[in-house]
């Protein structure tokens, strides 16, 4: 049975926008910035959690500063288009930890995945097994990014 959807009003969406760019807020912080007394904000935060709507709170890592990394978009079009063949490549999609987003798209491509390894090298390995194991791939694009001009955390 479907959820209904909730009903937000601008305070919620003050509270959401708020999050969104901060997650480590402080509840009094968070009041004060949607205009609502502690108890009532948190409440509200909380009934946004417990709707799904709040999925969940995370940190944006510079991985860069950790260990190299190439990033990597790569358009991918299945030879096939059973649903057996999305279903197969979309677990391999699941499997694969350097593949951190995937988009399954309209037009002349089927999918856009976000790739993260550790040098071009890697990658190409990577993409080299999918080929050998035959998960349905007709074609691929591959778009080594060289400068993040904007990554907004949605």
């Amino acid at each position: 049975m479907p959820i209904p959807p909730i009903k937000l009003d601008p305070i919620d969406l003050k509270i959401l926008g708020a999050i969104q760019r901060e997650g480590r807020i402080t509840k009094l912080k968070l009041a004060e910035m949607v205009g609502l007394s502690p108890t009532p904000c948190w409440n509200r935060l909380k009934r946004l959690e417990e709707s799904g709507i709040v999925a969940g709170y995370h940190a944006r890592i510079e991985w860069r500063l950790v260990a190299p990394q190439t990033t990597v978009l790569v358009e991918i079009t299945l030879g096939q288009h059973r649903q057996a063949d999305f279903d197969r490549f979309e677990k391999m999609v699941r499997d694969t930890p350097e593949i951190v987003a995937c988009w399954s798209v309209g037009g002349g491509v089927d999918y856009v995945l976000k790739v993260v390894a550790r040098d071009v090298d890697a990658y190409q390995r990577l993409i080299d097994g999918w080929l050998n194991r035959e998960i349905g791939i007709a074609r691929y694009f591959t778009y080594i990014v060289t400068r993040t001009v904007k990554e907004a955390g949605v």
